[in-house]
């Protein structure tokens, strides 16, 4: 799956991404500027799924945090260290890849009270505009989509560093979180406990730990 296709330029979805609306600073906060060691790590990026985690955490049965994260996914990312707000990122998982480390619980998300995998084999988030708000701290906006609902959600983004590694590849980190109220999704599930709360919380806490790969420039 080529998520940024040569007949759609990434530079057109980068200028879309440049114009989107977005929420700045106001007139009591600074202006956070990015750091200029940055701007030589301008350029496309993949995700390397051996080295990172896309991830959720939920609250079960009121006393426990079940977590799992998806074993398959693909992604193309865009940073812009000099002018974050062009940055751009897009990522599908596979949602029959759900794992939790329980084969009955992973064979229940994939069914039809959670993620109906058979009708919907896909779910993916596309960034819609990137915002530096501190010091390594990117705010960052997209469509998550889920079972065919498409909503907007806010993911907080941390810069963790970058590194060339013993092969050559030029590699940088980030982690980012966001929470989301499943059935706005349609994850409609309401099974009840006898003490009657919920068996599973309706919030839902996704985790993304990427180690992205630059994408040398006869690949990207």
């Amino acid at each position: 799956m080529k998520l940024f296709s040569r007949s759609s330029s990434p530079r057109r979805a980068l200028a879309h991404a440049a114009t989107a609306t977005q929420a700045g600073p106001t007139a009591h906060d600074p202006v956070v500027r990015p750091d200029p060691a940055l701007a030589g790590l301008t350029g496309e990026w993949i995700i390397d799924p051996a080295h990172s985690r896309i991830g959720f955490s939920v609250r079960h049965a009121m006393v426990t945090t079940v977590r799992g994260s998806f074993a398959e996914f693909e992604s193309r990312l865009y940073f812009d260290g000099s002018d974050p707000a062009r940055s751009q990122a897009e990522v599908v998982m596979s949602t029959a890849s759900v794992q939790t480390g329980v084969e009955q619980r992973d064979a229940h998300l994939m069914g039809r009270d959670f993620l109906d995998a058979a009708a919907y084999p896909r779910m993916s988030f596309r960034s819609t505009a990137v915002q530096l708000i501190g010091k390594d701290v990117y705010r960052m906006t997209g469509d998550l989509t889920i079972r065919a609902t498409t909503r907007p959600v806010v993911l907080d983004l941390t810069y963790i560093g970058q590194v060339t590694d013993p092969f050559g590849y030029q590699r940088v980190g980030f982690d980012g979180t966001t929470t989301i109220n499943r059935s706005e999704w349609g994850l409609t599930y309401s099974a009840r406990l006898a003490e009657g709360g919920a068996m599973v919380s309706e919030k839902v806490r996704l985790q993304f730990d990427i180690a992205a790969i630059r994408t040398p420039p006869d690949e990207a």
